[in-house]
């Protein structure tokens, strides 16, 4: 008789049969895991950042190069000590003239946020493509006009930019307002800004540096923090949202001013002001960069 039968070897047919599949199945949903993963990772990476200011019941977005000129022409106009009402028209203005963008070409001559022409003397081209002198001369032809704080927006086009289409700056005088509110210190926690991870560290004795250059406020750099000590709890908010505002070009990961606080991020949240766990006095502001 053979015998050959009687001993079934262990690792043989009976074994493989929940073995295979129970490996097969493993494989899927390792590699299912790894789409999600790859998925996520691919989202997160597309994500357009963006700025959003909320005041007086009224959302405007920009992206953050956007934002960030339109800080500077706010902290040009607190500096000077011009009232809210010059800075939305000079963010309508620029919306109108560039997008809000420094660009090097234009109509003839034409270059810069307000696109200003050489040839009637608003200065050199180089000295027009820096967005704080542009915005000076802006400010100097605005004030020359008597009464523009109560003139309509197109009046005021006219006559500073010698538009031949001045009707077209009133399409964006609430944006202006919006980020004017916010830009200024009138409206708290109103403007953030979805940006991605910072591609390298922050420079805080620079950042201290620009604070004072364009806002005309000092600022004390320790490690990575610039800490304000403001004026008033206006001033402190006009600092606060002004480090948001520039916060892609200089690498900022979170501000806070007083008991608010607001954190570089990816989502949605980033849009938005937080309770502080460290919370500071009223009237200072604490800027944080990347190491």
């Amino acid at each position: 008789m053979d015998h050959r039968d009687t001993h079934r070897d262990p690792d043989g047919p009976g074994w493989r049969r929940w073995f295979v599949p129970l490996v097969a199945a493993l494989v899927v949903v390792g590699l299912i895991g790894l789409g999600v993963h790859l998925g996520v990772e691919r989202v997160r990476g597309l994500v357009t950042p963006t700025c959003r200011a909320a005041a007086a019941g009224r959302t405007a977005a920009l992206d953050p190069e956007q934002t960030h000129n339109a800080a500077v022409i706010a902290a040009v106009a607190q500096r000077r000590g011009l009232p809210p009402r010059a800075v939305t028209i000079a963010l309508a203005t620029a919306i109108q003239e560039s997008k809000l963008r420094n660009i090097t070409y234009g109509d003839r001559d034409s270059v810069g946020l307000f696109q200003q022409r050489p040839s009637q003397g608003w200065g050199n081209r180089a000295q027009i493509l820096d967005p704080a002198y542009a915005a000076n001369r802006f400010y100097d032809a605005l004030v020359r006009i008597e009464g523009y704080e109560d003139m309509r927006i197109t009046e005021i086009a006219q006559r500073v930019q010698r538009s031949a289409y001045p009707e077209a700056y009133a399409d964006h005088e609430w944006e202006g307002r919006v980020y004017a509110s916010n830009l200024t210190g009138h409206t708290e926690s109103g403007l953030g800004c979805r940006l991605k991870d910072p591609d390298g560290p922050g420079d805080a004795s620079r950042l201290s540096a620009a604070l004072s250059e364009e806002l005309g406020v000092r600022g004390t750099a320790t490690g990575r923090d610039v800490t304000v000590a403001a004026a008033s709890r206006r001033q402190a908010w006009a600092v606060g949202t002004w480090a948001v505002a520039q916060a892609q070009a200089r690498r900022t990961t979170s501000v806070t001013v007083g008991d608010r606080v607001w954190t570089r991020a990816r989502g949605e949240e980033a849009w938005s002001w937080q309770q502080a766990s460290d919370p500071l006095p009223e009237q200072q502001v604490r800027i944080t960069v990347a190491g």
